[in-house]
Protein backbone atom coordinates (compact mmCIF):
# COMPACT_ATOMS: atom_id res chain seq x y z
CA UNK A 1 0.00 0.00 0.00
CA UNK A 2 2.94 2.42 -0.33
CA UNK A 3 2.18 4.82 -2.66
CA UNK A 4 4.30 6.28 -5.75
CA UNK A 5 4.58 9.84 -7.29
CA UNK A 6 6.27 11.20 -10.19
CA UNK A 7 6.72 14.86 -11.17
CA UNK A 8 4.92 16.35 -14.26
CA UNK A 9 8.22 16.21 -16.99
CA UNK A 10 8.67 12.55 -15.35
CA UNK A 11 6.86 9.41 -17.45
CA UNK A 12 4.11 8.07 -15.65
CA UNK A 13 6.08 4.68 -15.03
CA UNK A 14 5.97 3.64 -11.34
CA UNK A 15 9.66 3.61 -9.88
CA UNK A 16 11.00 0.22 -8.86
CA UNK A 17 11.21 -0.09 -5.19
CA UNK A 18 11.84 -2.90 -2.62
CA UNK A 19 8.36 -2.86 -2.17
CA UNK A 20 6.46 -3.26 -5.91
CA UNK A 21 5.14 -6.04 -6.71
CA UNK A 22 3.96 -7.85 -9.92
CA UNK A 23 0.62 -9.43 -9.96
CA UNK A 24 0.80 -13.08 -9.02
CA UNK A 25 -2.60 -14.60 -9.31
CA UNK A 26 -3.82 -18.25 -8.52
CA UNK A 27 -5.96 -19.04 -10.99
CA UNK A 28 -9.45 -19.14 -10.93
CA UNK A 29 -10.06 -22.82 -13.10
CA UNK A 30 -8.85 -24.84 -9.88
CA UNK A 31 -11.50 -24.73 -8.97
CA UNK A 32 -15.58 -25.57 -10.50
CA UNK A 33 -18.42 -23.81 -8.81
CA UNK A 34 -21.51 -24.94 -9.77
CA UNK A 35 -24.27 -21.92 -10.67
CA UNK A 36 -26.65 -23.91 -8.06
CA UNK A 37 -26.46 -25.83 -4.66
CA UNK A 38 -28.71 -28.34 -2.89
CA UNK A 39 -29.11 -29.50 0.64
CA UNK A 40 -26.75 -31.97 1.92
CA UNK A 41 -28.79 -34.57 3.76
CA UNK A 42 -28.40 -38.00 4.02
CA UNK A 43 -26.18 -38.35 1.75
CA UNK A 44 -27.54 -36.65 -1.13
CA UNK A 45 -28.01 -33.48 -2.73
CA UNK A 46 -31.70 -31.82 -2.31
CA UNK A 47 -33.68 -28.64 -2.73
CA UNK A 48 -34.99 -27.08 -0.22
CA UNK A 49 -38.33 -28.08 0.80
CA UNK A 50 -40.51 -24.79 0.28
CA UNK A 51 -37.69 -24.12 -2.60
CA UNK A 52 -36.02 -21.18 -1.27
CA UNK A 53 -32.86 -20.52 -2.50
CA UNK A 54 -30.00 -17.53 -1.49
CA UNK A 55 -27.19 -16.10 -3.80
CA UNK A 56 -23.66 -15.86 -2.32
CA UNK A 57 -21.68 -13.10 -3.45
CA UNK A 58 -17.99 -12.67 -3.83
CA UNK A 59 -16.93 -10.12 -1.36
CA UNK A 60 -14.35 -8.80 -3.74
CA UNK A 61 -15.66 -8.62 -6.98
CA UNK A 62 -19.36 -8.10 -5.68
CA UNK A 63 -19.89 -11.06 -8.32
CA UNK A 64 -22.33 -13.70 -7.95
CA UNK A 65 -20.77 -17.13 -7.56
CA UNK A 66 -24.00 -19.60 -7.09
CA UNK A 67 -27.20 -19.99 -5.80
CA UNK A 68 -27.21 -22.07 -2.74
CA UNK A 69 -30.81 -23.65 -1.22
CA UNK A 70 -32.01 -22.56 1.71
CA UNK A 71 -32.99 -24.59 4.63
CA UNK A 72 -36.27 -24.40 6.71
CA UNK A 73 -37.50 -25.88 9.69
CA UNK A 74 -38.81 -28.69 7.60
CA UNK A 75 -35.59 -29.66 6.36
CA UNK A 76 -33.66 -29.71 9.91
CA UNK A 77 -36.32 -32.07 10.79
CA UNK A 78 -35.36 -34.49 7.83
CA UNK A 79 -31.52 -33.95 8.66
CA UNK A 80 -31.72 -34.55 12.05
CA UNK A 81 -33.81 -37.76 11.42
CA UNK A 82 -31.10 -38.60 9.38
CA UNK A 83 -28.28 -37.94 11.34
CA UNK A 84 -30.42 -39.95 14.07
CA UNK A 85 -31.00 -42.91 11.96
CA UNK A 86 -27.14 -43.15 10.77
CA UNK A 87 -26.03 -42.94 14.26
CA UNK A 88 -27.11 -46.03 15.30
CA UNK A 89 -24.37 -48.26 13.20
CA UNK A 90 -22.29 -45.21 13.16
CA UNK A 91 -21.97 -45.01 16.92
CA UNK A 92 -21.53 -48.77 17.17
CA UNK A 93 -18.66 -48.74 14.83
CA UNK A 94 -14.98 -49.77 16.72
CA UNK A 95 -13.09 -46.66 16.82
CA UNK A 96 -10.43 -47.75 14.85
CA UNK A 97 -12.92 -48.09 11.59
CA UNK A 98 -14.35 -44.50 12.77
CA UNK A 99 -10.51 -43.49 12.28
CA UNK A 100 -9.92 -44.50 8.48
CA UNK A 101 -12.90 -42.33 7.80
CA UNK A 102 -11.34 -39.12 9.38
CA UNK A 103 -7.89 -40.15 7.86
CA UNK A 104 -9.08 -40.77 4.29
CA UNK A 105 -11.08 -37.08 4.67
CA UNK A 106 -8.06 -35.49 5.98
CA UNK A 107 -5.75 -36.91 3.37
CA UNK A 108 -8.81 -36.11 0.37
CA UNK A 109 -8.46 -32.10 2.10
CA UNK A 110 -5.09 -32.04 1.48
CA UNK A 111 -5.22 -33.59 -1.93
CA UNK A 112 -8.02 -30.63 -2.92
CA UNK A 113 -6.04 -27.72 -0.60
CA UNK A 114 -5.23 -26.00 -4.05
CA UNK A 115 -8.86 -25.84 -5.01
CA UNK A 116 -10.56 -25.61 -1.25
CA UNK A 117 -8.08 -22.77 -0.65
CA UNK A 118 -9.15 -20.38 -4.10
CA UNK A 119 -12.88 -21.55 -3.14
CA UNK A 120 -12.31 -20.08 0.11
CA UNK A 121 -10.87 -17.02 -0.75
CA UNK A 122 -13.44 -16.15 -3.35
CA UNK A 123 -16.36 -17.00 -0.78
CA UNK A 124 -15.06 -15.23 2.16
CA UNK A 125 -12.61 -12.82 1.12
CA UNK A 126 -9.50 -13.38 2.64
CA UNK A 127 -5.67 -13.22 0.92
CA UNK A 128 -4.88 -16.79 -0.83
CA UNK A 129 -2.05 -17.21 1.15
CA UNK A 130 -4.08 -17.44 4.58
CA UNK A 131 -6.26 -19.69 3.33
CA UNK A 132 -3.52 -21.84 1.63
CA UNK A 133 -0.86 -21.61 4.29
CA UNK A 134 -2.84 -21.59 7.62
CA UNK A 135 -6.55 -22.79 6.99
CA UNK A 136 -6.00 -25.61 4.72
CA UNK A 137 -3.29 -27.24 6.66
CA UNK A 138 -5.22 -26.82 10.09
CA UNK A 139 -8.33 -28.25 8.56
CA UNK A 140 -6.76 -31.47 7.50
CA UNK A 141 -3.87 -31.20 10.69
CA UNK A 142 -7.97 -31.23 12.81
CA UNK A 143 -8.60 -34.20 11.22
CA UNK A 144 -5.98 -36.11 11.22
CA UNK A 145 -5.77 -35.63 14.97
CA UNK A 146 -9.03 -36.86 15.61
CA UNK A 147 -8.45 -39.57 13.65
CA UNK A 148 -6.16 -41.00 15.84
CA UNK A 149 -8.14 -40.10 19.12
CA UNK A 150 -11.28 -42.39 18.03
CA UNK A 151 -9.73 -45.76 19.11
CA UNK A 152 -8.20 -43.96 22.15
CA UNK A 153 -11.58 -42.78 24.00
CA UNK A 154 -10.91 -45.26 26.77
CA UNK A 155 -7.61 -43.23 27.49
CA UNK A 156 -8.66 -39.51 27.12
CA UNK A 157 -9.23 -39.34 31.08
CA UNK A 158 -13.04 -39.17 30.63
CA UNK A 159 -13.71 -42.83 31.72
CA UNK A 160 -12.98 -46.15 30.88
CA UNK A 161 -16.27 -46.23 28.28
CA UNK A 162 -17.13 -42.55 27.40
CA UNK A 163 -20.04 -42.93 25.28
CA UNK A 164 -21.11 -40.55 22.37
CA UNK A 165 -24.25 -38.21 22.79
CA UNK A 166 -26.12 -38.48 19.64
CA UNK A 167 -26.57 -36.27 16.97
CA UNK A 168 -24.54 -32.61 17.39
CA UNK A 169 -26.05 -29.77 15.76
CA UNK A 170 -23.40 -27.35 15.23
CA UNK A 171 -23.57 -23.42 13.47
CA UNK A 172 -20.63 -22.24 12.57
CA UNK A 173 -19.64 -18.71 11.17
CA UNK A 174 -18.45 -17.37 7.86
CA UNK A 175 -14.63 -15.70 9.19
CA UNK A 176 -13.24 -19.85 9.09
CA UNK A 177 -16.06 -21.66 7.38
CA UNK A 178 -13.60 -24.54 6.76
CA UNK A 179 -11.78 -24.41 9.89
CA UNK A 180 -14.43 -23.68 12.30
CA UNK A 181 -16.31 -26.95 10.60
CA UNK A 182 -12.98 -28.92 10.94
CA UNK A 183 -13.25 -27.93 14.57
CA UNK A 184 -16.57 -28.85 14.66
CA UNK A 185 -17.24 -32.37 12.91
CA UNK A 186 -14.07 -33.90 13.55
CA UNK A 187 -14.04 -34.24 17.15
CA UNK A 188 -17.93 -35.54 16.98
CA UNK A 189 -17.21 -38.16 14.42
CA UNK A 190 -14.37 -39.46 16.20
CA UNK A 191 -16.18 -39.76 19.54
CA UNK A 192 -18.91 -41.71 17.29
CA UNK A 193 -21.64 -38.82 17.16
CA UNK A 194 -23.32 -38.02 13.70
CA UNK A 195 -23.61 -34.10 12.55
CA UNK A 196 -26.28 -31.41 11.08
CA UNK A 197 -24.00 -28.13 10.29
CA UNK A 198 -25.60 -25.07 9.43
CA UNK A 199 -22.59 -22.85 7.45
CA UNK A 200 -22.66 -19.23 7.10
CA UNK A 201 -25.19 -17.45 4.99
CA UNK A 202 -22.56 -15.35 3.42
CA UNK A 203 -19.65 -18.40 3.07
CA UNK A 204 -21.93 -21.68 2.25
CA UNK A 205 -19.54 -23.11 -0.71
CA UNK A 206 -16.93 -24.87 0.80
CA UNK A 207 -18.78 -26.35 3.50
CA UNK A 208 -21.04 -28.09 0.76
CA UNK A 209 -17.54 -29.26 -1.13
CA UNK A 210 -16.73 -30.68 2.08
CA UNK A 211 -20.26 -32.36 2.03
CA UNK A 212 -18.79 -33.78 -1.99
CA UNK A 213 -15.50 -34.83 0.17
CA UNK A 214 -17.49 -36.86 2.92
CA UNK A 215 -19.01 -38.78 -0.39
CA UNK A 216 -15.38 -39.12 -2.16
CA UNK A 217 -14.51 -40.80 1.30
CA UNK A 218 -17.35 -43.05 1.47
CA UNK A 219 -18.51 -41.85 5.08
CA UNK A 220 -22.03 -43.40 5.40
CA UNK A 221 -24.65 -41.46 4.65
CA UNK A 222 -26.80 -39.26 6.98
CA UNK A 223 -23.42 -39.53 9.17
CA UNK A 224 -22.77 -35.57 8.60
CA UNK A 225 -25.67 -33.67 7.10
CA UNK A 226 -24.91 -29.42 6.18
CA UNK A 227 -27.94 -26.88 5.89
CA UNK A 228 -26.89 -23.88 4.41
CA UNK A 229 -29.34 -21.01 5.96
CA UNK A 230 -30.29 -17.62 7.50
CA UNK A 231 -30.59 -17.54 10.92
CA UNK A 232 -33.88 -18.79 11.08
CA UNK A 233 -32.32 -22.35 10.03
CA UNK A 234 -29.68 -22.44 13.32
CA UNK A 235 -32.50 -21.51 15.61
CA UNK A 236 -34.55 -24.07 14.31
CA UNK A 237 -31.42 -26.70 14.77
CA UNK A 238 -30.85 -25.50 18.25
CA UNK A 239 -34.46 -25.91 19.18
CA UNK A 240 -34.94 -29.52 17.43
CA UNK A 241 -35.56 -31.94 19.83
CA UNK A 242 -34.07 -34.33 18.49
CA UNK A 243 -30.17 -33.16 18.74
CA UNK A 244 -28.48 -33.87 22.03
CA UNK A 245 -25.18 -31.57 21.56
CA UNK A 246 -25.23 -27.79 20.05
CA UNK A 247 -21.87 -26.18 19.23
CA UNK A 248 -21.71 -22.38 18.06
CA UNK A 249 -19.48 -19.90 16.94
CA UNK A 250 -20.39 -16.64 16.54
CA UNK A 251 -21.48 -12.99 17.90
CA UNK A 252 -22.05 -12.90 21.75
CA UNK A 253 -25.92 -11.64 21.07
CA UNK A 254 -26.79 -15.06 19.62
CA UNK A 255 -24.65 -17.43 21.94
CA UNK A 256 -26.62 -15.64 24.25
CA UNK A 257 -30.14 -16.63 22.82
CA UNK A 258 -28.89 -20.02 22.47
CA UNK A 259 -27.93 -20.40 26.17
CA UNK A 260 -31.56 -18.93 26.94
CA UNK A 261 -33.03 -21.37 24.21
CA UNK A 262 -31.63 -24.25 26.01
CA UNK A 263 -31.79 -23.76 29.27
CA UNK A 264 -34.02 -26.47 31.10
CA UNK A 265 -33.12 -29.18 28.13
CA UNK A 266 -30.77 -31.85 28.63
CA UNK A 267 -28.42 -30.86 25.64
CA UNK A 268 -24.96 -30.30 25.73
CA UNK A 269 -23.49 -26.63 24.87
CA UNK A 270 -20.30 -25.55 23.94
CA UNK A 271 -20.24 -21.48 22.66
CA UNK A 272 -17.15 -19.90 21.44
CA UNK A 273 -18.59 -16.09 21.30
CA UNK A 274 -16.71 -12.81 20.39
CA UNK A 275 -13.61 -10.98 22.00
CA UNK A 276 -11.32 -8.22 22.26
CA UNK A 277 -8.52 -9.33 23.31
CA UNK A 278 -5.43 -7.12 24.75
CA UNK A 279 -1.84 -7.88 23.12
CA UNK A 280 0.64 -6.19 25.99
CA UNK A 281 3.83 -5.07 24.52
CA UNK A 282 6.23 -4.38 27.50
CA UNK A 283 9.62 -1.95 27.37
CA UNK A 284 11.81 -4.62 27.08
CA UNK A 285 9.56 -6.71 24.22
CA UNK A 286 11.46 -7.12 20.75
CA UNK A 287 9.73 -4.50 19.08
CA UNK A 288 10.43 -5.67 15.27
CA UNK A 289 9.24 -9.09 16.75
CA UNK A 290 6.27 -7.63 18.77
CA UNK A 291 5.16 -5.00 15.70
CA UNK A 292 4.85 -8.00 13.66
CA UNK A 293 2.88 -10.28 16.14
CA UNK A 294 0.75 -6.96 16.18
CA UNK A 295 0.00 -7.02 12.65
CA UNK A 296 -0.48 -10.74 12.63
CA UNK A 297 -3.06 -10.28 16.16
CA UNK A 298 -5.18 -7.23 14.76
CA UNK A 299 -4.68 -7.47 10.65
CA UNK A 300 -4.50 -11.46 9.97
CA UNK A 301 -8.14 -11.72 8.06
CA UNK A 302 -8.92 -7.88 8.29
CA UNK A 303 -9.21 -8.70 12.08
CA UNK A 304 -12.33 -10.69 11.32
CA UNK A 305 -11.14 -12.67 14.24
CA UNK A 306 -13.09 -13.52 17.36
CA UNK A 307 -9.50 -13.62 19.05
CA UNK A 308 -7.95 -10.96 17.51
CA UNK A 309 -5.56 -8.97 19.51
CA UNK A 310 -7.77 -5.57 18.66
CA UNK A 311 -6.45 -3.93 21.79
CA UNK A 312 -3.21 -2.93 22.25
CA UNK A 313 -1.59 -2.08 25.35
CA UNK A 314 1.38 -0.47 25.00
CA UNK A 315 4.39 0.34 27.98
CA UNK A 316 5.09 4.19 28.33
CA UNK A 317 8.46 4.68 27.76
CA UNK A 318 8.24 2.88 24.12
CA UNK A 319 5.13 4.09 23.15
CA UNK A 320 6.50 6.10 20.41
CA UNK A 321 8.64 4.20 19.16
CA UNK A 322 6.35 1.22 19.09
CA UNK A 323 3.77 3.42 16.95
CA UNK A 324 6.68 4.82 14.62
CA UNK A 325 7.39 1.23 13.82
CA UNK A 326 3.71 0.25 13.49
CA UNK A 327 2.64 2.56 11.14
CA UNK A 328 5.66 2.22 9.18
CA UNK A 329 5.11 -1.65 8.56
CA UNK A 330 1.30 -0.68 8.18
CA UNK A 331 2.27 1.31 5.24
CA UNK A 332 4.26 -2.00 3.60
CA UNK A 333 1.18 -3.87 3.55
CA UNK A 334 -0.77 -4.42 0.73
CA UNK A 335 -4.48 -4.36 -0.04
CA UNK A 336 -6.38 -5.95 -3.03
CA UNK A 337 -7.05 -8.79 -4.65
CA UNK A 338 -7.35 -11.37 -2.51
CA UNK A 339 -6.22 -14.15 -5.01
CA UNK A 340 -2.90 -12.57 -5.63
CA UNK A 341 -0.37 -13.93 -3.42
CA UNK A 342 1.10 -10.72 -2.17
CA UNK A 343 -1.99 -9.19 -1.02
CA UNK A 344 -1.65 -8.92 2.16
CA UNK A 345 -5.11 -7.29 3.23
CA UNK A 346 -8.23 -8.90 0.91
CA UNK A 347 -11.55 -7.79 1.25
CA UNK A 348 -14.69 -7.60 4.30
CA UNK A 349 -17.06 -10.45 3.85
CA UNK A 350 -20.00 -9.07 3.55
CA UNK A 351 -21.67 -5.45 3.11
CA UNK A 352 -23.27 -5.45 6.78
CA UNK A 353 -20.07 -6.24 8.22
CA UNK A 354 -18.06 -3.15 6.01
CA UNK A 355 -21.32 -1.00 7.97
CA UNK A 356 -20.70 -2.08 11.32
CA UNK A 357 -16.74 -1.56 10.86
CA UNK A 358 -17.20 1.73 9.48
CA UNK A 359 -19.69 2.75 11.97
CA UNK A 360 -17.81 2.11 14.94
CA UNK A 361 -14.39 3.57 13.41
CA UNK A 362 -16.27 7.22 12.93
CA UNK A 363 -18.00 6.36 16.46
CA UNK A 364 -14.22 6.48 17.96
CA UNK A 365 -13.26 8.97 16.09
CA UNK A 366 -16.42 11.03 17.21
CA UNK A 367 -15.45 10.22 20.70
CA UNK A 368 -11.81 12.08 20.49
CA UNK A 369 -9.50 9.42 19.51
CA UNK A 370 -7.07 10.39 17.12
CA UNK A 371 -7.19 7.98 13.88
CA UNK A 372 -5.03 6.98 11.70
CA UNK A 373 -5.19 5.12 8.11
CA UNK A 374 -2.68 3.17 6.49
CA UNK A 375 -2.07 4.89 2.95
CA UNK A 376 -3.66 2.72 0.39
CA UNK A 377 -6.45 2.83 -2.61
CA UNK A 378 -9.52 0.93 -2.40
CA UNK A 379 -10.79 -0.70 -5.23
CA UNK A 380 -13.87 0.29 -7.02
CA UNK A 381 -15.64 -2.85 -6.49
CA UNK A 382 -16.23 -5.12 -3.24
CA UNK A 383 -16.36 -4.33 0.04
CA UNK A 384 -12.59 -2.59 1.78
CA UNK A 385 -11.55 -1.15 4.41
CA UNK A 386 -7.83 0.09 5.38
CA UNK A 387 -5.94 -1.28 8.21
CA UNK A 388 -6.51 1.99 10.84
CA UNK A 389 -4.93 2.43 14.42
CA UNK A 390 -6.10 4.66 16.85
CA UNK A 391 -4.45 6.41 19.63
CA UNK A 392 -5.30 8.51 22.55
CA UNK A 393 -8.04 5.78 23.79
CA UNK A 394 -9.37 5.39 27.21
CA UNK A 395 -11.11 2.66 28.08
CA UNK A 396 -13.87 4.64 28.34
CA UNK A 397 -14.38 4.73 24.21
CA UNK A 398 -16.61 2.43 22.47
CA UNK A 399 -13.58 1.32 20.16
CA UNK A 400 -12.11 0.09 23.52
CA UNK A 401 -14.99 -1.82 24.44
CA UNK A 402 -17.04 -3.19 21.83
CA UNK A 403 -16.15 -6.21 19.32
CA UNK A 404 -15.47 -4.53 16.21
CA UNK A 405 -14.37 -7.28 14.11
CA UNK A 406 -12.30 -5.80 11.50
CA UNK A 407 -8.95 -4.00 10.53
CA UNK A 408 -9.33 -1.24 13.16
CA UNK A 409 -6.74 -1.14 16.76
CA UNK A 410 -7.15 0.92 19.45
CA UNK A 411 -3.96 1.86 21.01
CA UNK A 412 -3.70 2.07 25.13
CA UNK A 413 -0.70 2.65 27.06
CA UNK A 414 0.32 1.55 30.76
CA UNK A 415 3.19 2.03 33.48
CA UNK A 416 3.00 -0.90 35.57
CA UNK A 417 2.46 -4.77 35.25
CA UNK A 418 -0.20 -4.25 37.22
CA UNK A 419 -1.77 -1.75 35.41
CA UNK A 420 -1.51 -3.30 32.34
CA UNK A 421 -3.49 -6.76 33.53
CA UNK A 422 -6.03 -4.40 34.90
CA UNK A 423 -6.48 -2.98 31.92
CA UNK A 424 -6.35 -5.80 29.97
CA UNK A 425 -8.85 -7.77 32.33
CA UNK A 426 -11.54 -4.38 31.79
CA UNK A 427 -13.66 -6.24 29.10
CA UNK A 428 -16.79 -8.01 29.52
CA UNK A 429 -14.62 -10.51 26.91
CA UNK A 430 -12.07 -13.27 28.08
CA UNK A 431 -11.05 -14.98 24.86
CA UNK A 432 -7.50 -13.88 24.28
CA UNK A 433 -4.36 -12.28 25.04
CA UNK A 434 -0.93 -11.73 24.64
CA UNK A 435 2.32 -10.85 25.87
CA UNK A 436 5.45 -9.44 24.59
CA UNK A 437 8.73 -9.17 27.08
CA UNK A 438 11.99 -11.04 27.27
CA UNK A 439 11.66 -12.04 31.05
CA UNK A 440 10.04 -15.85 30.82
CA UNK A 441 9.22 -14.51 34.71
CA UNK A 442 6.93 -11.98 33.71
CA UNK A 443 5.05 -13.79 31.16
CA UNK A 444 4.37 -16.44 33.63
CA UNK A 445 3.30 -13.95 36.48
CA UNK A 446 1.38 -11.91 33.92
CA UNK A 447 -0.59 -14.58 31.74
CA UNK A 448 -1.50 -16.09 34.91
CA UNK A 449 -3.85 -12.93 36.18
CA UNK A 450 -5.21 -12.55 33.00
CA UNK A 451 -9.03 -13.50 32.53
CA UNK A 452 -8.68 -15.11 28.67
CA UNK A 453 -9.18 -18.55 27.70
CA UNK A 454 -5.71 -18.30 25.26
CA UNK A 455 -2.58 -16.28 26.45
CA UNK A 456 -0.01 -16.09 23.78
CA UNK A 457 3.73 -15.15 24.78
CA UNK A 458 5.84 -13.41 22.03
CA UNK A 459 3.77 -14.63 19.44
CA UNK A 460 0.10 -14.31 18.08
CA UNK A 461 -2.87 -16.13 16.57
CA UNK A 462 -0.97 -19.43 16.74
CA UNK A 463 -3.05 -22.45 16.39
CA UNK A 464 -2.63 -26.19 17.01
CA UNK A 465 -5.05 -28.65 16.92
CA UNK A 466 -3.29 -30.40 19.76
CA UNK A 467 -3.92 -27.30 22.12
CA UNK A 468 -7.95 -26.39 23.59
CA UNK A 469 -9.22 -23.00 22.62
CA UNK A 470 -12.34 -21.21 24.00
CA UNK A 471 -13.32 -18.20 26.81
CA UNK A 472 -14.47 -17.00 29.72
CA UNK A 473 -17.13 -14.45 30.46
CA UNK A 474 -19.25 -13.30 27.12
CA UNK A 475 -16.28 -14.73 25.22
CA UNK A 476 -18.11 -18.03 26.06
CA UNK A 477 -17.74 -21.79 27.60
CA UNK A 478 -16.49 -24.95 26.33
CA UNK A 479 -13.55 -26.15 24.80
CA UNK A 480 -12.43 -27.03 21.33
CA UNK A 481 -9.37 -28.75 20.12
CA UNK A 482 -6.77 -31.13 22.04
CA UNK A 483 -8.46 -34.07 24.27
CA UNK A 484 -10.41 -30.96 26.16
CA UNK A 485 -12.59 -31.06 22.69
CA UNK A 486 -13.53 -34.55 23.00
CA UNK A 487 -15.12 -33.99 26.70
CA UNK A 488 -17.85 -31.81 24.56
CA UNK A 489 -19.22 -34.68 22.46
CA UNK A 490 -18.95 -37.54 25.18
CA UNK A 491 -21.31 -38.25 28.11
CA UNK A 492 -19.20 -38.38 31.04
CA UNK A 493 -21.25 -38.63 33.54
Amino acid sequence: MASTSSSASAPAVTPASAFAYAPAPESRAVVDIAPSYGLFIDGEFTEAADGRVFKTVSPSTEEVLSEVARAGSEDVDRAVKAARKAFEKWSALPGAERAKYLFRIARIIQERSRELAVLETLDNGKPIKETRDADLPLVAAHFFYYAGWADKLDHAGYGPDPRPLGVAGQVIPWNFPLLMLAWKIAPALATGNTVVLKPAETTPLSALFFADICRQAGLPKGVVNILPGYGDAGAALVAHEGVDKVAFTGSTAVGKAIARQVAGTDKKVTLELGGKGANIVFDDAPIDQAVEGIVTGIFFNQGQVCCAGSRLLVQESVQDEVLDALKRRLSTLRLGDPLDKNTDIGAINSTEQLARITALADTGEAEGAERWTAPCELPATGYWFAPTLFTNVTQAHTIARDEIFGPVLSVLTFRTPDEAVAKANNSQYGLSAGIWTEKGSRILAVANKLRAGVVWANTFNKFDPTSPFGGYKESGFGREGGRHGLEAYLDVR
